[in-house]
């Protein structure tokens, strides 16, 4: 009964990841509220994962990789990347990679990504190349950099956590190293040579294109205010037509004169043009409805746009809403995003699709891409949000430049003293963690917002399963059914099946879930049949990280997607070659380095 409940809680836990019914990191604490309830695992095993050493270094590195970020120690690479990125594609992948490939394995991710994301961006207008042959490339590199180190991901000490469960120890800092140098090679010149062939121009690679990418010259019209107008003498709050119609007034223009936002008290005088947004349908309503006329002879091309946009003190660029963000589920309405920024969304880019009416009631989604049209001086609040990032040069931000090498000193310091002292990972990344509050690089008040909690609260909620599995004898169960079904067939087949596998069930789940759920039973497997148990290991944690079809398998993949410009198609015509040959080369290069049969 207790493996049977087990499964079931499984089963449960893979259907709501699969369906996105709810976030992944609820979907893991009920699973463990599931756990205590039945029995399966006791009340503090229940909680246990909130104290595990692996979710507590897991958010240690995510304050590293802020301190790191905030100081701007990684933004003095971006002379090299356009200094060394020549004119083509293939070698500015190549120094890419070779740049931030090192970088992922030490720092987050997701953060290498939001800092070398406006930096390729700028190198891809600068050369005429479009963004869609770059940013792809650049996700899939930092994912190959992860796996240099153990501290390259979340997954990594997660399955090193695991390991020590099952009483094989945790992994060292650099354990599988040579591994990852192997396979991290591999993938940057087939990224090199493919990407420029095989990914299409999704997005224009002229610079100030943003409104030919965002197709604004059907939604950006201008209206004149008639001496008929019942808007005359009115605020702009007061006429309530933002609320009550599908439209937003970007900029008022009296005589020549621009007027910028806030608009909201600015009262509304005949002969008035009001720059908007909207679509064709509102645009009737509110010509009928408010006595306004449209000024059909305009024909705004795309650049005049652009420049109608930019005059003065107002501005346009692209905002990208980063996983952690409070922002995620609700709408533009619910936030109040105009009256909080000082700032207007014009436009929405979700992957291949593009929102641009009915903006206000649009639940927001980690990844999208919001066009947002304001005063300049809105854009430093936007920049300074740890939730939203301007894709733009931060040439603005008030970064710690001062402290730059402090932070890479103190990072430098948390590597060195776990490969070469007794410390472990753990006690040297919280001494980190420390030392970067004590210098300055982070401010107190910092470290939250720079926690991943979904990662830590999905973690947290994962492991007490995989305690419940070992508990129940779940794991055991379904070894011994492998073994059943496989016995027959030698170890590299059944060592390439596990890659095969967990491969597949983190393009579905989430990377962390496929180490939970398959590693144990891959070492219960490799011990039953007198294997290497580490490699059955390594290669359910490389095949963890081997997240290459979907945009929605690994964080950094949504993060291109929009900006990128890219359809779903895009990451398995890339992503699916390269899955393939890290499928062919990854098992092949572990009996290779580390033996398959137990000595």
């Amino acid at each position: 009964m207790s493996i049977f409940l087990t499964l079931a809680v499984v089963i449960g836990a893979l259907i709501c990841f699969i369906f996105e019914w709810f976030p992944v990191d609820f979907t893991a604490i009920c699973v463990a509220l599931a756990l205590m309830v039945f029995g399966l695992v006791t009340p503090e095993e229940g909680i246990s994962g909130f104290g595990n050493s692996a979710t507590i270094t897991v958010m240690a590195m995510f304050i590293l990789s802020a301190g790191i970020s905030r100081t701007g120690a990684i933004g003095s690479l971006r002379d090299l990347l356009l200094k060394w990125g020549g004119k083509s594609a293939t070698q500015q992948i190549l120094v890419m990679g070779f740049l931030v490939g090192p970088i992922s394995a030490f720092i987050n991710n997701t953060a290498v990504v939001a800092i070398f994301l406006p930096i390729v961006e700028d190198w891809c207008r600068k050369r005429g190349i479009s963004p869609s042959k770059m940013l792809l490339p650049l996700s899939f590199v930092t994912i190959l950099g992860g796996m240099l180190t153990l501290i390259g991901t979340s997954t990594n000490v997660l399955a090193s956590g695991v390991s020590k469960q099952l009483g094989y120890g945790e992994f060292g800092l650099f354990q599988f190293t040579i591994l990852g140098i192997f396979t991290f090679t591999i993938g940057i010149f087939y990224l090199a040579f493919a990407a420029p062939i095989l990914l299409p121009d999704r997005l224009s690679s002229q610079e100030g294109s943003l409104s030919e990418d965002y197709q604004l010259k059907d939604y950006i019209t201008e209206l004149l205010i008639t001496p008929r107008s019942s808007l005359i003498n009115k605020t702009l709050r007061d006429t309530e037509i933002q609320r009550k119609f599908d439209i937003d007034v970007l900029e008022i223009v009296r005589n020549d004169t621009h007027f910028p936002q806030p608009l909201g008290d600015k009262v509304l005088n005949a002969g008035d043009i009001l720059l908007v947004r909207s679509g064709k349908d509102e645009l009737l309503k509110i010509r009928d409805e408010k006595g306004l006329e449209l000024l059909a002879d305009v024909k705004f091309e795309n650049q005049a746009i652009e420049t109608e946009l930019n005059t003065g003190s107002e501005k346009i660029a692209e905002v990208l809403i980063l996983s952690n963000s409070r922002v995620i589920g609700s709408t533009l309405k619910d936030l109040r995003f105009r009256q909080r920024y000082n700032a207007t969304v014009i436009a929405i880019r979700r992957g291949e699709e593009l929102l641009r009416q009915r903006l206000g009631k649009v639940p927001l989604k980690f990844g999208d891409l919001l066009l947002v049209q304001g005063p300049k001086e809105s854009f430093l609040g936007l920049q300074t949000t740890r939730e939203l990032l301007v894709l733009e040069q931060r040439d603005v931000e008030n970064l710690r430049q001062d402290k730059a090498w402090i932070s890479i000193a103190i990072t430098l310091g948390v590597i060195l003293t776990a490969a070469f002292t007794p410390f472990p990972i753990l006690v040297s990344s919280l001494a980190g963690v420390v030392l970067m509050v004590l210098t300055g690089c982070l401010k107190p008040g910092e470290i939250y917002g720079s926690v991943r909690w979904d990662v830590i609260f999905l973690l947290a909620g994962l492991i007490p399963l995989g305690i419940a599995m070992d508990k129940s004898g779940a794991t055991q169960w379904l070894a011994d059914s492998l073994l059943s079904l496989g016995g027959n067939l030698s170890g590299y087949w059944i060592l390439l099946f596990f890659f095969v596998i967990t491969s597949l069930i983190t393009e579905i789940l989430s990377n962390n879930a496929s180490v939970v759920l398959l590693l144990p039973i891959a070492v219960k497997v490799a011990v039953s049949l007198n294997l290497n148990p580490y490699a059955f290991m390594y290669a359910v944690t490389f095949a963890a990280s081997n997240s290459f079809l979907t945009p929605i398998g690994y964080q950094t993949n949504t993060m291109v997607y929009g900006p990128g410009g890219y359809k779903f198609t895009d990451f398995v015509r890339l992503g699916g070659p390269l899955n393939l040959i890290m499928m062919l080369v990854t098992p092949l290069l572990i009996v290779w380095l580390y033996g398959l049969k137990v000595s």
